[in-house]
């Protein structure tokens, strides 16, 4: 991958992760939003 394509990733799964915490909300286990956030990137990606 080159830089620009990396940075692109970059921005957009910290984009998600963000997404992901706005619509579950504060104080939930790590886990819950890891979970989460693996679903909405295996959609994304696959």
């Amino acid at each position: 991958m080159t830089k620009k394509e990396v940075t692109q990733l970059s921005h957009e799964i910290t984009g998600f992760a963000i997404k992901v915490h706005k619509v579950l909300g504060p104080r939930l286990p790590e886990s819950v939003y890891e979970e989460c956030l693996k679903i909405k990137l295996i959609k994304r990606y696959s």
